[in-house]
């Protein structure tokens, strides 16, 4: 049994004074008010806690694609995402051919499943982004693998490996057989989300009714908003059944469009990086996916197209910039850790409640991820010690490299 104390918390949506948490084999088994940390074995009197935050949209990390990753890769960026806050991600893969993404499945589920003699960031699944998207709005993906979702090709990535490793899917609403796509991968269970597409506003309320319940990176890759022909933009900004992404990096999108996004669907709200393997590392050229992008210290990487290829982003930074850019703080923990659990159906993530399983984050005043837990086990910081916590100094070359809004 394990006993926390904080000074400030964010437990159910509220900011909480005096918090007292128990934890026992992984879960919290208390969650209280308490002004007494006299039995505390940790007493964290500055900072916040909060739940461990879930990304939906991690490519890569560290110089490592999950695309092009060996066991010890997917390891690696697991027990390093604490580091930024991430306590749960699901691994994402950009557009490729069905077969090739069928396999990347299933080394998705051999790394599901490999145990780990420390604590790491627990891997939910994968987010196949594509290939069932528009051409119009390719962005870094490769268009000559971009089909339809035929009915063979969705079996084909249901059946690559046991329920559960396809967490969430990207695709076109208005791609041929979409709908009856939608239809069976919601189904099945799997978050399907909206995304590089030309769509209409009619073409994303069909799809949301045949049960998309995302959309991927609102405003990028999309069919742009006119007061005419509102498309994807304006049908998700409007319609409660659908929760969207946003890439808070200060480049994806503006402040403006960020404190809209923020003003019509902060309940629907969803932080994610679309990091790539150049995120936590130094500027130069890495893969994604079959291809080679560049980033340099001041913009996130591109693709030789020009177009963005994912991001740089730390999670507990993309929090912080919502946080500066108006949100509040406790609206910012539920983007970044609550709902993402829902969407994918796991109550007992994202949040400090009672059976819910304990990870936790230790933010600092600037909102950046100071230590982290696991199932209770320290993941990142300073090794505990009774009534004392000190601060963990930077990871030499982790600098931030993404520009903050504003």
């Amino acid at each position: 049994m394990q006993k926390i104390f904080a000074r400030r918390a964010i437990v159910d949506g509220r900011e909480w004074a005096a918090t007292a948490l128990t934890i026992e084999n992984g879960a919290f088994t208390e969650v209280r008010h308490s002004a007494d940390p006299a039995e505390a074995d940790v007493v964290l009197e500055d900072g916040t806690l909060i739940p461990g935050l879930i990304d939906l949209q991690v490519n890569g990390y560290h110089g490592i694609d999950f695309s092009h990753a060996d066991p010890a890769g997917w390891q690696h960026i697991a027990q390093r995402l604490p580091e930024t806050g991430v306590t749960s991600f699901a691994a994402a893969f950009v557009s490729a051919p069905v077969p090739d993404l069928t396999q990347a499945l299933g080394r998705c589920h051999t790394a599901m499943n490999t145990p780990s003699s420390t604590p790491r960031a627990r891997l939910l699944g994968a987010h196949v982004e594509g290939p069932f998207l528009s051409p119009a709005h390719a962005g870094a993906h490769n268009p000559s693998f971009f089909c339809d979702p035929e009915p063979e090709q969705i079996s084909a990535l249901l059946n690559a490996a046991p329920t559960g490793t396809l967490a969430a899917i990207t695709l076109a609403p208005e791609r041929v057989s979409a709908l009856t796509a939608i239809e069976e991968l919601a189904s099945a269970g799997v978050l399907v989300s909206l995304g590089h597409t030309d769509a209409t506003a009619a073409q994303t309320h069909a799809a949301i009714d045949a049960g998309a319940r995302c959309v991927t990176h609102l405003y990028s890759a999309q069919r742009p908003f006119h007061h005419r022909d509102p498309g994807v933009i304006g049908q998700t900004l409007v319609d409660p059944r659908v929760s969207f992404s946003l890439v808070l990096d200060g480049h994806h999108l503006s402040p403006q469009a960020a404190q809209l996004a923020f003003a019509t669907g902060a309940s629907r709200l969803v932080l994610v990086t679309d990091a790539v393997a150049a995120a936590g590392t130094t500027p130069g050229r890495y893969q994604l996916g079959n291809q080679t992008i560049h980033t340099t210290a001041d913009r996130p990487p591109t693709s030789a197209n020009g177009a963005f290829a994912g991001s740089t982003l730390r999670l507990d930074r993309a929090l912080a910039n919502a946080v500066r850019l108006g949100l509040p703080l406790p609206d910012a923990v539920t983007a970044a850790a609550t709902r993402p659990a829902d969407l994918l159906a796991r109550p007992d993530l994202g949040r400090i409640a009672v059976g819910a399983q304990a990870d936790l984050v230790w933010l600092d005043e600037d909102l950046t991820a100071r230590a982290a837990w696991i199932g209770g086990e320290l993941a990142f910081g300073t090794p505990l010690r009774p009534r004392r916590f000190d601060p963990p100094s930077r990871q030499h070359g982790e600098a931030d490299a993404e520009a903050h809004p504003g």
